[in-house]
């Protein structure tokens, strides 16, 4: 009864526990436990096989992988027990409670009148233009500096109300002590990411966030690998609690986000449905050659009617046409052509969910209602175009996002991504 996933992460690689259990069926197995635990399967041997159990063994690329990922995980556990322990540290303070380093770091953030500046030399720096963009696309204007390029004329991008965030796993970078030293001079409000608190860059900031001590994936224990995976959980830790703290939206998403799959799994029809003059629309009194007319003037290929209220009663396209050309429908009232009680969609909708639509029901055009009333239409080619798909493919092949999920529990779910 003990919990799959409690083993799963709680046991070092190479661990050998075998599991009894017993199938729906009655059959009694045996789990060999890092054999689930490394291809993810469930590899089931009869009780008593233990020469078959004995024999199963990880090549050399597959061990060094999961050893490299339960380090990092490792160190991703420390990292969060560090912001448990300076949470807890700074409410046990009797007289005068302080609020967490991260808390600090965040009331920094969100205060400050301008932009926030990061720096850091080498990993470290990769490391910080990632977390600018992550900052940047989600509301908080953001920009990298080089330290390097810092001391030879690049301070001059920092304003009196920036706010700088420098990164530095060991704390002495010696090419960050001009950057600190104008952050001094100039009381630029200063956030210090070391794991070092002593170090120069530990005691230049107003505020330190901690990383964690852990050991470097490396079998060396040199080239940053975990400490700079700590580092970037560390910023989305950051980002994701500002959206949270700025009620950042799907609609400011989306004006961040115009281009790719990102900004299209956001866009509502309402974005781009043709409306107004371009709404090919006509009352349902009208003749077939009005029909024929207004679909030939609109070039949408398709029609919709409304009765003496505006509310539309039915829709005629292209296809309908073509369906009937054998007919004799010249003579037949357009009531008895076109189709009644249309798929509509609200203003709101997603085009991604209207494109799924016509590649369930088949259709191409779709009128957009309020209240009712027709405000717009779109067609295939438009939510095709939207996403940057050439309107010459079939759109029942094309696979499109749905919304993307927001994210929760950081550190938890970096974790669970590496196992």
């Amino acid at each position: 009864n003990i919990r799959y996933d409690y083993l799963l992460h709680s046991l070092p690689v190479g661990e050998r526990i075998l599991v009894n259990d017993t199938k729906p069926s009655g059959l009694k197995c045996a789990y060999a436990l890092n054999v689930k635990r490394d291809a993810r399967l469930d590899v089931t041997y009869k009780m008593g096989d233990a020469k078959a159990l004995d024999s199963i063994s990880l090549d050399k690329d597959l061990e060094s992988a999961l050893k490299t990922i339960d380090i990092e995980i490792e160190n991703l556990k420390l990292l969060k027990e560090g912001l448990i322990k300076e949470s807890l540290d700074s409410k046990q303070l009797e007289n005068y409670p302080k609020a967490s380093p991260l808390s600090k770091a965040l009331d920094l953030i969100t205060s400050t009148k301008g932009r926030v500046v990061f720096t850091g030399m080498g990993k470290s720096g990769i490391i910080a233009k990632k977390i600018v963009s992550s900052l940047a696309s989600t509301g908080t204007p953001s920009f990298f500096i080089h330290p390097s390029e810092a001391s030879h004329g690049d301070l001059g991008m920092l304003k009196d109300k920036d706010l700088v965030v420098a990164i530095s796993n060991s704390g002495e970078s010696k090419e960050l002590v001009d950057v600190l030293a104008y952050c001094k001079k100039f009381r630029l409000p200063l956030i210090s990411i070391t794991k070092n608190k002593d170090s120069t860059l530990g005691k230049a900031g107003n505020v330190v966030l901690s990383l964690p001590s852990g050991k470097e994936a490396c079998p060396l224990n040199l080239a940053p690998t975990s400490s700079t995976t700590a580092t970037l959980v560390l910023g989305d830790i950051l980002t994701v609690r500002l959206m949270e703290r700025r009620n950042f939206s799907k609609a400011k998403f989306e004006n961040f986000h115009p281009g790719g799959k990102l900004g299209f799994s956001l866009l509502q029809v309402s974005s781009i449905m043709h409306k107004d003059d371009a709404l090919p629309l006509l009352h349902e009194k009208a003749s077939l050659k009005d029909a024929l007319l207004e679909m030939t003037l609109k070039r949408l290929g398709c029609v919709g009617f409304v009765n003496d209220l505006g509310y539309l009663i039915g829709i005629l396209t292209d296809g309908d046409l073509r369906r009937i050309l054998n007919r004799d429908f010249l003579d037949k009232d357009i009531s008895l052509l076109m189709t009644k009680d249309p798929i509509t969609l609200a203003p709101t909708t997603l085009v991604a969910t209207a494109l799924d639509l016509m590649q369930a029901k088949e259709i191409t055009s779709i009128f957009i209602l309020e209240d009712k009333k027709p405000i717009g239409v779109i067609n295939i080619h438009d939510c095709l175009k939207s996403c940057g798909i050439s309107d010459k493919i079939g759109f029942k092949d094309q696979s499109l996002n749905k919304d993307l999920a927001s994210t929760d529990k950081t550190l938890d779910k970096a974790s669970l991504n590496k196992s």
